[in-house]
């Protein structure tokens, strides 16, 4: 297994899809690689890269699903997938496109004999290691990512640039190149994150709080955003999220 601190994967999900559902993702500010399983994909299995999501995507997934989802740490698409991530947009790119038909069929053909959804998680972990392995990269660089990454979710790029001893232009295109997106949508979309996990801790969520938890102006500011991002109300959100109603129910309030 590769080491974690230079390592191209942050984490790992196991999904899988009983009956036909809606889909809820959340927007993740990391690229991800996603292998699918199941009778209704060709072949029976296929593996795309999708690069950072900003805003919430909603679709409906055919039962008897398996996904397995990676997310890449900043820094190490170029040399997981042999392209940076702004050239990923935020619809799936087959990884025969990335790789070359032959690479991508190899792995393919070795994933459709998982034992499960862990077992393809660990897999895909180690085909992506071995393409990043294949080039250098330091950590120096991935260590400086982290730093000025956990750093952008409490102030703003200037500050942080200037912290750091860098000018805030060229901070700017460091991130945007490892990222795929600019500073400014990366702590806005960080916020949305902390305010989701935070409202999933309880029945009945203090929003007022949540939106100062997650670092917003006000409530005002954690509505309009999640208007802009997930397209409905707060409330709406963490019920979709949670299963009690669909894309065409009726809103609830904040």
């Amino acid at each position: 297994m590769p080491d974690r601190a230079t390592g191209p994967v942050l984490a790992s999900t196991v999904q899988h899809f009983e009956r036909d559902t809606q889909r809820v993702a959340i927007p993740q500010v990391e690229v991800q690689v996603v292998a699918r399983f199941g009778p209704s994909i060709d072949g029976g299995v296929d593996v795309h890269a999708l690069g950072p999501l900003t805003r919430v995507h909603r679709k409906f997934v055919r039962g008897g699903q398996r996904a397995v989802r990676l997310r890449l740490r900043p820094g190490t698409t170029e040399a997981a997938l042999g392209v940076p991530a702004p050239a990923l947009g935020d619809h799936p790119v087959a990884l025969d496109a990335l790789w070359g038909d032959t690479n991508a069929l190899r792995l393919r053909e070795r994933l459709s004999g998982a034992i499960d959804g862990e077992h393809a998680a660990a897999m895909l972990h180690t085909a992506l290691a071995e393409r990043t392995g294949r080039t250098a990269v330091s950590a120096a660089p991935l260590v400086f990512l982290d730093a000025a990454l956990g750093k952008l979710e409490a102030a703003s790029v200037g500050a942080v640039a200037r912290e750091l001893g860098l000018s805030e232009r060229h901070l700017r295109r460091v991130l945007r190149h490892a990222l795929g997106i600019g500073p400014k949508t990366y702590a806005r979309l960080k916020r949305f994150e902390t305010a989701i996990r935070l409202a999933q801790r309880s029945d009945a969520p203090a929003w007022s709080a949540i939106a100062a938890d997650a670092g917003y102006y006000d409530q005002a500011h954690l509505i309009a955003d999640f208007h802009a991002i997930a397209g409905c109300t707060p409330g709406r959100m963490l019920a979709e999220l949670r299963g009690v109603l669909g894309p065409g129910s009726r809103p609830t309030s904040a």
